[in-house]
Parts: C-alpha cells; sequence; structure tokens
C-alpha cells in the first residue's frame, strides 16, 4: 500500500486490510481531500467475498490493491471471518456506507468538499447529484461522466473520462464502474486522476440517485444486504453468487488451516 490510515491491518485472504471503523475511514478521507500527495490520488477500495475471490486468480486486480491507500471490508462475511480468525475486523465498511458518511462530516466542515461522480448509467450521476445538493451543504458536485461501455480500452473514451475529471479538480472522486473494472482503471490512472482521493464505490451512485434501493438497516446489521441485492438483481447476481458460495468456504478452511 502507498499510503495507511495509520490503523492496524488484518491479513485476510491475502489481503491487507484496514482495522478501522466507518467514522475513522470518512475521517481519514477527508484529511486526505484536503492535501494534495507527491504520488497523485489516493483511491480506496473496499473488498468483499466475490472480491475475495478475484483476489486469489487475478495478479492485476493484487497489485492493485496493494497500491490502494486504504482497503476497507464491505462484505460482513469478511468481518466475521476475521473475528472467528481472531483477525479484529471492527465492522463492516461499505462503500455505500463510506460516501454518505464522508458528506455528513463535511457537513460541519468550513471548506465545501468538492465532488466528481464517474459512472452509473445514462443520467444516474446528474440525478445522484441533485440529490446529494439537497440533503448535504457542504458538497459541492463538481461534475459528473458516464463513459461508455468498454471505455477503459479505447484510448480516445478513456482520455475523455480522464480530462472530465482533471478538468473538474474535485477533491474526492466517486468511481461507480463495478469490480475489478473501477479498481484496475483507478490503480492504472492514478497519477492522472486530477483529485486527490478516489473512491471505488460500486452501486453507491445508484444509491444516492434512489436508482436502486438499499436493503433495510436490521437486514445490513445481519449481514444479510447480499440477500437483498440477489432478490432485487436475480439475474445479474445469482451466478456470481453461486460461484462464490462454493469457492469462498475452501478459502475460509485455507485461512484456518494457517493458524494450525
Amino acid at each position: 500500500m502507498t499510503e495507511s490510515s495509520q490503523s492496524q491491518r488484518a491479513r485476510l485472504f491475502g489481503m491487507q486490510i484496514d482495522a478501522v471503523t466507518l467514522d475513522q475511514a470518512a475521517q481519514q478521507v477527508l484529511a486526505w481531500s484536503r492535501n494534495d500527495s507527491e504520488e497523485g490520488c489516493r483511491f480506496v477500495v473496499t473488498p468483499n467475498v466475490d472480491h475475495a475471490v478475484m483476489f486469489q486468480r487475478r495478479a492485476d486486480l493484487r497489485a492493485a490493491y496493494a497500491d490502494a491507500a486504504m482497503v476497507l471490508a464491505d462484505g460482513a462475511p469478511l468481518v466475521a471471518v476475521s473475528r472467528m480468525l481472531r483477525r479484529g475486523l471492527p465492522g463492516r465498511v461499505a462503500g455505500s456506507d463510506l460516501a454518505p458518511r464522508l458528506f455528513d462530516l463535511a457537513d460541519d466542515a468550513r471548506t465545501p468538499l468538492r465532488v466528481f461522480l464517474l459512472g452509473a448509467g445514462p443520467g444516474v450521476a446528474d440525478r445522484a447529484a441533485e440529490n446529494i445538493h439537497a440533503k448535504w451543504r457542504g458538497v459541492n458536485v463538481c461534475g459528473t461522466y458516464c463513459p461508455p461501455m468498454g471505455f477503459q480500452v479505447d484510448q480516445y473514451q478513456n482520455n475523455l473520462a480522464l480530462e472530465a475529471v482533471a478538468n473538474a479538480s474535485p477533491d474526492v472522486l466517486l468511481i461507480g464502474l463495478g469490480a475489478p473494472k473501477q479498481e484496475l482503471w483507478a490503480h492504472r490512472f492514478r497519477p492522472q486522476l486530477g483529485a486527490r482521493v478516489a473512491l471505488c464505490v460500486g452501486a453507491t451512485i445508484d444509491f444516492l440517485a434512489g436508482e436502486k434501493r438499499r436493503s433495510p438497516v436490521w437486514m445490513r446489521r445481519a449481514g444479510l444486504e447480499w440477500t437483498h441485492r440477489l432478490m432485487s438483481e436475480p439475474g445479474r447476481l445469482a451466478k456470481r453468487y453461486a460461484v462464490d458460495a462454493l469457492l469462498f468456504p475452501p478459502l475460509v478452511l485455507r485461512e484456518w488451516r494457517g493458524l494450525c
């Protein structure tokens, strides 16, 4: 990792995960958003079970994680396994919780937080920006951009996305491209991003726009948000969840055997 949040880390499934609470993570991101880094844009990743499975077979994803400034446990199963193995993650820090908490903190700060929204479907980021401005006075959405599918492998389209962010010069860039695209993109173009911090946060822009609904709070606290997402998007998620259900238990067993 290029930079840490001055926290302890838990090694889990080969990943080095920052052992921080939601508030601690948001405070660190806010602090980073106020200062430039000589190494360019810092970026934050939020692994869940699917990420942990992909991490085992993808060297490019492992390289991206090694370059991340902060790695936060989005998936409740990761937190549960860390406690079972006595590796002490204090709790889940979902990207969809991190962004709103960061915005809450920005409301209490004197300097407005400049945020850019990259990703989601056509018009979704614009609706998210309207909702953000209505709820958080301390947040200024300074730009949005919806790149076309496959933009990252088209030099012209990719440059358009990079220029859109750089021209807006945001403090924080929310990247909602889905995994592992968003993590690989942030890692590859970190020196050119033109933001101080980038958060790889999946469907967060959709949630902020009201395009997708999050699960009830009780389901999140019980670690059951995945069931709500599966019921909401069975066509997209059923196969992925089935594969993860087969591959994740052997990873847990391997971690447990490592303690013996």
